[in-house]
């Protein structure tokens, strides 16, 4: 199986497993020139940015010790657009979460970093 199907089947257990604490999920995959963001959902009032690492085992790490400072900022940036073209403003509360997945097990990072600006 290549990367790309094993990235897509994890998001979707993601969206699964994140739809089962209560949240609703926007949009997937949302793209702009700087990056991606994997899962956009809802939680209550808060718009949640969501990035899925998966790692067959520990050996080369954890996976969400992959979501760097490079990474998260780039995800802020990606969020940026988003929140412009849905028309949230500065204030409107948002969040930026890591579901992580090692093996089978699920790891849910809610709040994982602060906005890079």
């Amino acid at each position: 199986m290549n990367k790309r199907k094993v990235g897509s089947a994890y998001e979707e257990k993601a969206v699964l497993f994140l739809k089962k604490q209560g949240l609703v999920i926007l949009c997937r995959n949302f793209r702009n020139r700087y990056g991606e963001i994997d899962i956009v959902a809802r939680d209550n009032k808060t718009t949640v940015f969501v990035e899925v690492k998966y790692r067959r085992d520990a050996k080369k790490g954890l996976p969400e010790e992959a979501v760097d400072y490079r990474k998260r900022r780039r995800i802020c940036r990606v969020a940026d657009y988003y929140r412009m073209i849905h028309g949230m403003g500065e204030f409107s509360p948002v969040r930026f979460d890591v579901v992580a997945f090692c093996g089978e097990e699920i790891r849910w990072f809610r709040n994982a970093f602060d906005y890079i600006g």
